[in-house]
């Protein structure tokens, strides 16, 4: 019972119930005591009758109220990380100014390489870190620093291209490591907020009927990023000729251009990226399974430290306060200190959860082929993308005297890859949706005995594993490949824009479905960091088809097909574009081995 609570025993018929107009009109009645302690009785419980009705409407309303929160929440920072993808790809249309390196600022192929090389490595490489950091402390932290980085390389390249060629190549300008540097930090500044926007999407959605699209959308505008940039470029930042007629691109505008805006969108994203699913829940609840299995039992971390401890006591905690503590009461005290032990509590045992997932996830043999494959697919990608603006001239015949190449501009290929990788993207996530069946299993996987929770669904209608998307598409990307590497382009170069297409259609659906499917097979809770280690491939697979672009292009210009720094001819590209077919080949092998894996224990992709 409550101190402002009152009972029938407490009743003094000498003394008013109500201190209101009541109270006064009952002291002018000239009534006994048994009638107005009536009427206030019942005027008592009526009013503690509205109370309570208030209360619980009081709560359902903010209860509404929260929700409706959590969905703008949601909404908003679905839309903002998809601006935030838009903005992130800007290194995907390296190929919009790569050539310009080469004849403005008398960089070497090999040198030109070596810029986008940079900022591949940046890229790839730095995504298990940078997972890492997202899985444990948010986003925005990450955001902020995206755009940081983006400002500071951008402007720093932009600065580095206006000095001019540098000392060593005969000019006065920046040294080449300048270049490198700007690069390297453009490409930290991509992985960073590429990262922050999908794994913000990944975990808001993830668990939901419709994650394939929730995850394409996003992975799709950061492949758009590279067609509006370089269009932005072409048409607004390009250098006026002397008869008034468009030259190039304006490099130092459109790399100012680039440091203000992506700025901006990692200062936003700050705030507007929000996790609003709650992660506690969802590791509660594969606690309480792998508690049921027996594995805990293998941790020292979920054991008691005595018997008189429960499994959920993980541990001991300092019972330190500080000095706002000793004003308070000793209720006030021990609620306080529960309340820290429980946020102690939550924090290392989704720490150890998450450490404990990405062991087992570094453990499983089918992830190794899944990375191999994505590896020997986006390596090649990235080297085409980033040569796409040398390749376009090696297919112009010497005597061509035209203003537009044969084979087409280099931001209209850039734009086209952008392009097809968008609406594969789109494609492939949707149809996931749409026709991937139900996921039936559980990470960290379980003894037989303790699935009952995740038997398999009943299903209707016609199913297809995402694996049965992933590989025709790989094809797909091998072909445009093989085109290249026949003399086709060489008699028709008009034809090289069916090689744009395909390797851009395989290549997105590459970057589309993979991460949909790590979600899927090894859950979102861990998503950042287990996608960032698979998405790390991509950087040492650049670094070696552009280490073999350049080695054949230099050679190829040593044995006379160079003409004003340019290549030209079938010796520049084709054995490059044969070992690139190859890989792919080898690839779609690998993926067939990890769905075979996959299979074997149950799991549904």
């Amino acid at each position: 019972m409550t101190k402002n609570s009152i009972d029938k025993r407490d009743f003094d018929a000498n003394r008013p119930l109500l201190q209101d107009t009541d109270t006064e009109q009952d002291d002018r009645s000239p009534v006994s005591a048994h009638g107005p302690r009536s009427r206030h009785s019942r005027n008592s419980g009526s009013r503690s009758d509205d109370g309570l009705l208030n209360e619980v409407v009081g709560e359902l309303v903010e209860r509404d109220r929260a929700k409706i929160h959590k969905e703008v929440v949601r909404v908003v920072s679905f839309g903002w990380g998809v601006i935030t993808c838009l903005g992130a790809g800007s290194i995907t249309a390296f190929s919009l100014y790569g050539h310009l390196l080469l004849t403005r600022l008398q960089y070497s192929q090999l040198q030109v390489n070596i810029v986008s090389i940079a900022a591949e490595v940046a890229l790839y490489i730095n995504a298990p870190l940078f997972g890492y950091l997202c899985d444990r402390y948010s986003p925005s932290p990450l955001s902020l620093f995206s755009g940081m980085l983006f400002g500071v390389g951008y402007l720093l390249a932009a600065l580095t291209y206006q000095s001019g060629p540098p000392v060593e190549a005969g000019g006065s300008g920046w040294p080449f490591g300048f270049m490198v540097v700007a690069f390297i930090c453009i490409g930290m500044g991509t992985c960073c907020m590429y990262l922050a926007a999908l794994a913000t999407c990944a975990k808001n959605f993830g668990r939901g009927k419709h994650k394939g699209i929730m995850l394409a959308v996003p992975i799709a505008s950061f492949g758009l990023s590279g067609m509006w940039q370089s269009q932005i470029g072409t048409y607004l930042f390009y250098e006026v000729l002397p008869d008034g007629s468009h030259g190039d691109l304006d490099v130092f505008r459109y790399f100012v251009f680039l440091a203000i805006l992506l700025l901006v969108i990692g200062v936003i994203g700050t705030f507007a990226l929000r996790i609003v699913e709650d992660d506690d829940e969802y590791i509660d609840e594969t606690v309480e399974e792998l508690e049921r299995s027996g594995l805990l039992e293998e941790s020292e971390f979920f054991r008691p430290r005595d018997g008189s401890h429960s499994i959920a006591e993980y541990g001991t905690f300092s019972e330190a306060f500080d000095q706002e503590s000793a004003t308070l009461s000793d209720e006030e005290r021990e609620q306080k200190r529960l309340e820290r032990e429980h946020e102690e509590e939550e924090r290392r045992k989704k720490n150890w959860l998450l450490n404990y997932e990405t062991r087992i996830y570094l453990k499983d043999h089918t992830m190794w082929w899944l990375a191999a494959g994505f590896f020997l697919v986006t390596g090649p990608g990235e080297s085409y993308i980033n040569n796409l603006g040398t390749i376009i001239p090696t297919l112009t015949p010497m005597s061509y005297s035209g203003t537009t190449p044969p084979a087409g501009s280099a931001s209209t290929h850039v734009s086209t890859v952008a392009l097809t990788s968008t609406i594969a993207r789109l494609i492939t996530g949707s149809l996931s949706d749409i026709f991937a069946p139900p996921t039936t299993h559980l990470f960290p996987p379980l003894p037989e005995g303790a699935r009952h929770r995740h038997q398999d669904p009943a299903t209707s209608g016609l199913t297809l594993s995402r694996m049965i998307f992933l590989l025709p598409s790989a094809i797909l990307l091998s072909l445009g490949y093989l085109i290249l590497a026949s003399p086709l382009p060489l008699a028709h170069p008009a034809i090289f824009n069916l090689t744009t297409a395909l390797i851009g259609f395989g290549y997105g659906s590459a970057f589309s479905l993979t991460p949909i499917i790590i979600s899927v097979v090894w859950g979102v809770e861990n998503f950042a960091t287990n996608w960032g280690i698979v998405a790390m491939m991509p950087a040492p697979g650049a670094a070696l088809w552009g280490i073999i672009y350049s080695a054949a292009y230099e050679n190829a210009m040593d044995l006379g097909d160079g003409e004003d720094g340019q290549c030209h001819g079938w010796r520049c590209y084709g054995f490059w574009a044969v070992g690139c077919t190859i890989s792919v080949w080898i690839a779609i092998a690998a993926w067939l081995a990890a769905w075979v894996g996959w299979k074997k224990r149950g799991i549904v992709v």
